[in-house]
């Protein structure tokens, strides 16, 4: 068994429906997956962040992930999150991920503790690697301190790339420090290690350096725009559309990020119940609402397709 090619391009950390009851919602899901790889993301990283993952079972993220494969969504456009805070879980998420073909999965430090050792990480990477023991694997390690709070240094990368080459991938740097995914970059992109930064903001730089694209959270709603500027980061205008994105961003920021993703989704495909978030998240006030698309509207954003999709899919 070979581990499957590695994703590049923009992936985009899939936002999770929810049903009144606030169970997933898995036909809205698939919907917004298919329509995600049909407008510009190259792969889906399911329960990331954005995806409120840790809002999330384990059983529950498995029937989602079994639920996208039977749809007919491609495993090797899917790198699941499967970091958890109990070595068990993530053991099992990350076997059950890999069995089935996805191509790699990104995995969260186990993150309550906090002020661990490098040890302590590099024990419970490598306690996951050696219990899946599958060849496949392909691991990226998710690097974002703000939320975290346990940060992942260089030199824990140094060592798991050391006894565990082909198997560590790569790396999502959301620390928002590009000082921090260029040290990156300098240190392992030429040692088959792909470096993905955090946010389009960093998309040209990091292409500039070796990089292999953007895990975004605007990846849900903004693909086409961020992927112009993957597709053309040589070209004469590259400038001109990382500012575009960069700007759209900004927007987006200055609302809590998976409520404003989810009520974006719901305004442009005409589907209000996607404003569902699980508690302890709460939506967006109809101010905030307003606000968000009085911002979006003028700079002449859409979403196309959105609520054709959603209206066949009701219908």
């Amino acid at each position: 068994m070979t581990a499957p090619k590695r994703l590049s391009g923009v992936l985009a950390p899939v936002v999770t429906p929810f049903k009144s009851d606030l169970s997933p919602d898995r036909a809205r899901y698939v919907r917004h997956c298919k329509w995600l790889l049909a407008n510009g993301c190259q792969g889906l990283a399911v329960f990331g962040t954005n995806s409120e993952a840790n809002s999330l079972s384990v059983e529950e993220r498995m029937v989602l992930l079994e639920t996208l494969v039977q749809e007919g969504v491609p495993a090797d456009r899917l790198m699941p999150g499967t970091g958890c805070c109990a070595l068990t879980d993530s053991v099992r998420l990350t076997a059950h991920a890999t069995a089935l073909g996805c191509a790699g999965v990104l995995m969260l430090p186990p993150f309550y503790y906090k002020g661990v050792s490098d040890e302590g990480l590099y024990r419970n990477f490598a306690e996951v690697i050696e219990r899946v023991g599958d060849a496949r694997l392909q691991l990226y390690l998710y690097h974002i301190p703000p939320v975290s709070q346990v940060p992942i240094t260089l030199g824990l990368i140094e060592r798991l790339l050391k006894n565990f080459p082909g198997t560590v991938a790569g790396v999502k740097d959301s620390s928002g420090d590009w000082n921090n995914t260029k040290a990156m970059l300098d240190a392992f992109a030429k040692s088959s290690f792909d470096v993905f930064a955090g946010s389009e903001v960093f998309l040209l730089d990091n292409m500039k350096n070796g990089g292999k694209g953007c895990i975004t959270a605007t990846g849900n709603i903004n693909p086409g725009a961020i992927n112009r500027l993957f597709e053309n980061w040589r070209g004469s205008n590259a400038e001109a559309l990382q500012k575009d994105i960069t700007a759209t961003r900004g927007v987006m920021q200055k609302y809590p990020m998976m409520a404003a993703l989810k009520a974006v989704i719901a305004h442009f495909g005409r589907d209000p119940d996607w404003a569902t978030v699980r508690p302890p998240l709460v939506e967006l006030t109809p101010a905030q609402n307003k606000s968000l698309m009085a911002e979006l509207e003028p700079r002449g954003f859409e979403m196309p397709g959105l609520a054709v999709a959603s209206a066949t899919a009701t219908a």
